[in-house]
């Protein structure tokens, strides 16, 4: 015979165990069905109690094995845009980061964004920064990073895109090209990976702005980025396929700075396809989350970049005078963020902290929005 204590037991059992239950069905369903809404509210919450580099893994598994409801494919002809010399169906991609290794661009493409860029990529594979290296500023809606281009390496990465790209050609993957933290050539290791990329990208970006890999910034300098591009151009003519050129920026730059990289991206020799406005930034103007947080080192990303990467923008495409496309990228949150760095002279944009909060999902609302605006 069952007591009445063995009874409570297994009665309050039942209910922990459906409790449970529930609360995993619901927080999955939420996740499957891309609302942004349910995530900010629900999701985002808990995660600040989890590991933000176990959390950018697990968002990677789903787009990696589908586990996000398809969002619109069909996008309306008011969003079609151009990365350069390349149409895609939507301005919105996803930026170089989230998807290091190539693993989920087919989920990525089901989900809705208009391309994908992957990496950074190296030649060779490595390990990155020491752990921890990822940190959420939730106050901020930001992100503080110093992976320090932690990836597979060319050979593993190639083999990813190549498959992808044989499944969907028409579909656009840009491939974001770094160089070793030990090279003694770093020049040399972006040129090799327009050689290994060659058949299969459908364009680069030549990322020499992130701060998280020592004395990489240099390359931006007056002294160092023509030769830089000069030996990265001439790699591009020399192969079979002439795959677009993009430049990835720092938004810690003067004025002057602004005005001497776009004379090079101008110049014959050294002139790119595109640039990319802009890699995170080591500032750390007006911030409100926990001063333990906000003084760890590496790149901040999201909403506190939104002016900052908006204003250079303008300033780029007031030097460029039209003649080089930008993709404009920092603190997007929604819609009206994305149609401003466009008003400032971006032919499109990409986001990635905002998925962060937000979920893989938020690119359909953005869509909706910024269609809507256009309209």
């Amino acid at each position: 015979m069952i007591s009445q204590r063995e009874l409570i037991w297994r009665k309050a059992k039942s209910g922990i165990v459906l409790g449970v239950t529930g609360t995993v069905a619901f927080g999955g369903i939420g996740v499957w069905s891309g609302n942004e809404k349910f995530f900010e509210q629900f999701i985002a919450p808990i995660l600040t109690f989890v590991d933000p580099e176990w959390s950018h893994r697990a968002a990677v598994n789903l787009a990696r094995f589908h586990l996000q409801k398809r969002g619109i494919l069909d996008d309306p002809p008011n969003l079609r845009a151009n990365l350069g010399p390349l149409e895609v169906p939507n301005p919105i991609g996803i930026a170089a980061g989230f998807d290091k290794n190539a693993e989920c661009i087919s989920g990525l493409r089901r989900t809705g964004y208009g391309w994908v860029e992957i990496g950074s990529v190296t030649p060779i594979p490595q390990e990155g920064n020491a752990k921890p290296r990822v940190f959420r500023l939730p106050q901020d809606k930001a992100v503080l990073n110093r992976y320090g281009f932690n990836n597979d390496g060319h050979e593993q990465v190639y083999s990813r895109v190549q498959q992808f790209k044989s499944e969907h050609p028409g579909y656009i993957v840009g491939v974001n090209l770094g160089a070793n933290k030990d090279s003694s050539n770093r020049i040399s290791d972006y040129c090799k990976g327009i050689e290994r990329f060659s058949d299969t990208a459908d364009y680069f970006v030549i990322n020499i702005s992130s701060p998280n890999t020592p004395n990489l910034r240099d390359l931006q300098k007056s002294e160092t980025l023509p030769e830089l591009l000069q030996n990265v151009m001439l790699t591009r003519d020399s192969q079979t396929r002439r795959v677009p050129v993009f430049l990835k920026v720092a938004p810690d730059i003067t004025d002057a700075d602004i005005k001497s990289i776009s004379k090079i991206v101008l110049s014959k020799e050294t002139k790119v396809d595109g640039i990319i406005i802009s890699n995170t930034t080591i500032k750390r103007d007006n911030l409100e989350s926990d001063a333990k947080l906000t003084q760890e080192s590496g790149g901040l990303s999201g909403k506190p970049l939104e002016r900052t990467s908006t204003f250079l923008v303008a300033k780029f495409y007031s030097e460029l005078k039209g003649q080089v496309p930008i993709i404009g990228v920092g603190g997007i949150w929604d819609g009206k963020d994305a149609f401003a760095k466009i008003q400032a002279g971006a032919s499109a944009v990409q986001i990635y902290s905002v998925v962060a909060y937000k979920g893989l999902g938020v690119v359909n609302a953005m869509k909706k929005e910024l269609s809507e605006i256009l309209k």
